[in-house]
């Protein structure tokens, strides 16, 4: 019997991105309350605290996540860009879970609300939701409009990452 291999198993895409955590049982319980994330696995380190490996989807990625056993290493916050059904409402579930609004929802002038928070563990999620499907012309009137100047210019102000060096507990 002859199996044919699938490159990329099913349920995952192409890219999958890592989080690394101090707290990674945190972090999958803030992704679920924020983000309706299903938690797929959790392998609890063999040699210690902590998990060794995890994985949850949110709508129809995988997001990958471990805990940083190595003092070491520096701390790399992650950062994601959510597409979302009601962004406004997945903000809100962000904060009322313990994220940072870091820029409000704002509609850009491409056709995406967009906002981003920081959670409890450094890490940045632009959330967005298509709210105008746009024809270059009107995406090339819009990005020289004054409100969606200005927008642009909310969203790239602030601070992203404090700590850069060291993972916040």
């Amino acid at each position: 019997m002859t199996q044919t291999i699938k490159p990329v198993p099913d349920g995952y895409t192409t890219v999958t991105p890592w989080m690394i955590s101090k707290d990674t049982a945190g972090l999958i319980d803030f992704l679920t309350r924020a983000f309706g994330a299903e938690e797929l696995a959790r392998v609890e380190n063999p040699d210690g605290p902590g998990i060794g490996h995890a994985e949850v989807r949110i709508g129809d990625a995988v997001v990958m996540m471990f805990d940083v056993l190595n003092p070491d290493w520096p701390y790399t916050p992650c950062f994601l860009r959510l597409y979302l059904p009601d962004g406004d409402a997945a903000h809100q579930r962000a904060v009322d879970a313990g994220a940072t609004p870091l820029h409000r929802m704002t509609e850009m002038f491409w056709g995406d609300r967009v906002g981003r928070v920081r959670d409890p563990f450094g890490n940045v999620y632009w959330i967005q939701t298509r709210v105008a499907e746009l024809e270059p012309d009107e995406i090339a009137r819009r990005m020289v409009a004054p409100e969606f100047v200005a927008a642009m210019e909310y969203m790239q102000s602030g601070e992203l990452v404090v700590g850069a060096h060291t993972i916040p507990a």
